[in-house]
C-alpha cells in the first residue's frame, strides 16, 4: 500500500536517525524495511478564537453556553493538566484561549462565583509557573491560588460520592465540581485515548474511583487503547463518565492540535532522511554528534527548553459523545498512516518525553510504558507487529529517577519487580497498600510527586505489549540490570539485535520502523480479511 509517509528502504538508502532517550543515533536498517513517518501537520485554524466562539454558540446536541448562564450561579471550569501536549505548547496554549473566552462569556452574564481546577487525577500537582504558562498571565494573576488550583484526589473533605454504576463501581468527584450549577470541561484531545467521558471521570476523581478500570484486565482487553471503539479501558471509564454526565450539568469543550512538535529550525527531524537537503543533513549530523558528546542534562535541555509550535485544528462543544466523536476523527486524520500487513519485527526509538515526566528525567518504568504501552498501542485495526513478534527499541534504560516527581516509582522498580513482573499479582498484593502509604500520599498532596498508585498503573499500561510480543531487545542500554528486570534482552547494535530476532536461523524477517516523535498511528489491515 503506497502512502507518502510509508518508505521502503533500498540498498542506497541513508541511515535512519532515531531518538534514544535524549540522544539522536544513526542506525542502519535492512533493505526492505518499512519506515513509517509522521503525516505532515494539518493546517491550523486561521482564527482559533473565532472558532472557539462559534463552537460555544453552536454546540452539538444542546443549548449554547450563553443560554445556560444566569447571574449568581456557581460555575467550575476544569482543564487538562501538563501531561499533554508533549512537549508543552508555545503560548498561548489552547486552554488559555478557551478559558479566556469562557470567562468573558461568564462575566457578560453576571457569573462571579467561578473556580478553575486543573484536572490532575492522580498525576503530580502542576507548579505555579507551569499553570501560568498553560493559562496565561491574566487568568493566573486573577485566580491563582484561591480560585485556580490543582485537583487533590486524596482530599476526602472535598470529594463527594456521586453514585454507583450498574457494576457497583463508586464514583467520587471533586466536591466543588459536583456541587456547581455548571461544570465546564475544557479538554485538549492530544491522542484518541484522551477526552470524552475520561475527562471528568478520571481528571476530577479519586484513587477509589480509578481502581475499577485502571487495572491489568482492562488493558489486556483493549485492542488498542488508542482506538476507543476497541478499548475495554474506554468502555470501563465510559460507565463512570455516563454516571457523571447523568447526575451533573456538564458542558464539554474539546480541541485538537496538529503534530508540529518541532519549530522550523528542527523540522528536519520528522522528514525522510533520503529527502533531506545538504544543509538539513549537516544539521542532523551535528545533532547526532552533539547529543553523543554532551552530558545528559545538557542533552535534555536542548529539547526541553523550547515549547512546541502546535496549531489548533478543531474545536467542538456541547454533548460529550457528539463532541468526542469529532475530536477523535480529527486525531485519526492527523496521525493514521495506512499500512498493509504486520511485521515480524517492530523497531522504534523511545524518546526523552512521556506524559509523566515533563521537566524531569524519563525513568526506566516510563521507558517501559512508552515501549510496551503507548507506542505499541499506536495502531488501529491490528498491531503493527505479529503475535509473538519482536520489538527492538533504542534507549539507554538508565537507572535514574527524579526524586521529586517519581519517589514511589523507585521502590516499585527496585523492590517489587524483582519479586514479580506479574501485573495481576502486583495489583492484588501491593497496589492498595502503596496507594495508602501516608508518607507517599503526603508527597503527592503537598509536593509534586505522582500518587503512589501511579507506578502500578504505569506497569499495567504495558500489558498489551507484554502479552503480545515474543521478545523485546534493547539496543544502546547502558546497563544490563534494568532490561533484565523488565524481561528484556540487550544487544550491542541494531545488526546484532536483528540477528537475534532471527533466532540464529538464516531466514528473512519483515521489519517495520516507527519514526517517532511526533505521534504516528498505523492503520493496519491484514491481507485476507484481518484488521
Amino acid at each position: 500500500m503506497n502512502h507518502p509517509c510509508l518508505v521502503t528502504l533500498e540498498r542506497d538508502s541513508a541511515p535512519r536517525t532515531l531518538f534514544s532517550g535524549d540522544r539522536l543515533v544513526e542506525v542502519d536498517l535492512p533493505v526492505g524495511t518499512r519506515v513509517i513517518y509522521p503525516k505532515p501537520p494539518l493546517e491550523p485554524l486561521r482564527d482559533p478564537d473565532a472558532a472557539i466562539r462559534y463552537a460555544l454558540n453552536h454546540p452539538l446536541g444542546g443549548d449554547p453556553l450563553h443560554a445556560r448562564l444566569r447571574p449568581g450561579m456557581k460555575v467550575t471550569i476544569a482543564v487538562d493538566d501538563i501531561s499533554l501536549p508533549l512537549p508543552p505548547m508555545r503560548r498561548p496554549d489552547v486552554r488559555e484561549r478557551v478559558v479566556t473566552i469562557v470567562l468573558e462569556l461568564l462575566a457578560d452574564h453576571g457569573v462571579e462565583d467561578i473556580e478553575i481546577i486543573v484536572a490532575t487525577g492522580v498525576h503530580r500537582r502542576m507548579k505555579p509557573h507551569e499553570i501560568r504558562h498553560m493559562l496565561g498571565d491574566r487568568i493566573f494573576d486573577a485566580y491563582y491560588p484561591d480560585r485556580l488550583y490543582n485537583h487533590d484526589a486524596e482530599d476526602s473533605a472535598n470529594l463527594v460520592e456521586i453514585g454507583r454504576t450498574p457494576h457497583g463501581e463508586v464514583l467520587e468527584l471533586s466536591r466543588r465540581a459536583a456541587e456547581s450549577d455548571l461544570l465546564i470541561y475544557a479538554n485538549m484531545n492530544y491522542v484518541p485515548m484522551n477526552g470524552g467521558y475520561k475527562s471528568v471521570a478520571v481528571g476530577l476523581t479519586s484513587y477509589r474511583s480509578l481502581r475499577p478500570h485502571h487495572n491489568p484486565h482492562s488493558i489486556r482487553q483493549s485492542d488498542s487503547y488508542m482506538d476507543p471503539a476497541r478499548s475495554a479501558l474506554a468502555k470501563d471509564i465510559e460507565r463512570m463518565g455516563r454516571l457523571a454526565h447523568k447526575e451533573l450539568p456538564i458542558f464539554t469543550i474539546e480541541t485538537t492540535i496538529n503534530n508540529r512538535m518541532f519549530d522550523r529550525s528542527l523540522d528536519f527531524l520528522v522528514k525522510n532522511e533520503d529527502e533531506l537537503s545538504a544543509r538539513e543533513r549537516a544539521m542532523l549530523k551535528a545533532l547526532v554528534v552533539s547529543t553523543a558528546r554532551l552530558p545528559q542534562p545538557a542533552r535534555h535541555a536542548i529539547f526541553d527548553k523550547f515549547p512546541a509550535p502546535y496549531g489548533m485544528t478543531g474545536v467542538w462543544a456541547g454533548d460529550v459523545e457528539l463532541v468526542h466523536e469529532r475530536s477523535v476523527a480529527r486525531n485519526f486524520e492527523q496521525y493514521c498512516v495506512p499500512i498493509e500487513g504486520q511485521a515480524d519485527v517492530l523497531v522504534y526509538g523511545v524518546p526523552y518525553i512521556s506524559p509523566y515526566n515533563v521537566h524531569a528525567f524519563l525513568n526506566p518504568l516510563l521507558v517501559q510504558v512508552l515501549a510496551q504501552g503507548y507506542l505499541f498501542n499506536m495502531y488501529r485495526g491490528a498491531p503493527l507487529v505479529k503475535k509473538g513478534g519482536t520489538l527492538i527499541l533504542l534507549h539507554p534504560c538508565t537507572d535514574k529517577f527524579d526524586h521529586e516527581q517519581h519517589a514511589s516509582y523507585i521502590d516499585f522498580v527496585h523492590r517489587l519487580l524483582p519479586e514479580t513482573r506479574d501485573a495481576v499479582a502486583l495489583r492484588e498484593r501491593y497496589e492498595e497498600k502503596y496507594a495508602r502509604d501516608p508518607a507517599l500520599v503526603q508527597m503527592y498532596r503537598t509536593g509534586h510527586a505522582y500518587h503512589p498508585s501511579h507506578p502500578f498503573f504505569m506497569w499495567y499500561w504495558g500489558e498489551n505489549g507484554r502479552q503480545h510480543l515474543g521478545r523485546v531487545i534493547v539496543v544502546g542500554a547502558d546497563n544490563e540490570y534494568i532490561p533484565r528486570l523488565f524481561g528484556w534482552e540487550t544487544a550491542p547494535s541494531m545488526e546484532d539485535a536483528l540477528y537475534r530476532a532471527k533466532g540464529g536461523e538464516n531466514r528473512s524477517l519483515s521489519v517495520t520502523a516507527l519514526h517517532v516523535p511526533p505521534v504516528i498511528m498505523g492503520d493496519v489491515t491484514i491481507p485476507g480479511g484481518g484488521g
